[in-house]
């Protein structure tokens, strides 16, 4: 799994709504200041979060930002795949998509596994998880 900067900046933004609680509308550019993320890029990604029903948005000069749904009912997961699709890619592609032959077949198995294994941590852990001081995401179950 790559975390790149714009799911980075997505999980931070959607923390710092999250952390004003209440359903108190936040504004792109205070997102921006306090998170240090630049505008620009925080516009598409707060479109994507929007887009997702991670978010929703108010407009106006009274307007901003809130989350769609309770704290507790927003993943980490959600975040990821709401501004990056897929959690887990090879060579570009869902690691469902990958295919092998002759000695390297068994390495499906390993993506695939590596794939659940970060679901697992990732719809497990929600914003308010995140927001609990001390909490740490729970380990993949093995089967």
């Amino acid at each position: 799994m790559h975390v790149s900067a714009r799911a980075d900046y997505a999980l931070r933004a959607v923390l710092a709504i999250a952390d004003r609680g209440g359903g108190e509308l936040v504004k792109a550019a205070v997102l921006a200041e306090v998170q240090q993320i630049p505008l620009s890029v925080l516009h598409g990604i707060l479109l994507d979060l929007r887009r997702a029903d991670v978010l929703v948005s108010h407009r106006g000069t009274e307007g901003g930002y809130t989350l769609s749904r309770p704290a507790d009912r927003i993943t980490v997961g959600d975040v990821l795949r709401a501004v990056g699709g897929t959690l887990t890619s090879v060579r570009g592609l869902p690691a469902e998509s990958a295919g092998y032959q002759g000695v390297a077949v068994g390495l499906r198995d390993v993506w695939l596994a590596v794939h659940g294994a970060v679901e697992q941590v990732v719809d497990r852990t929600s914003l308010a998880d995140l927001l609990t001081p001390g909490h740490r995401p729970a380990a993949p179950v093995t089967p």
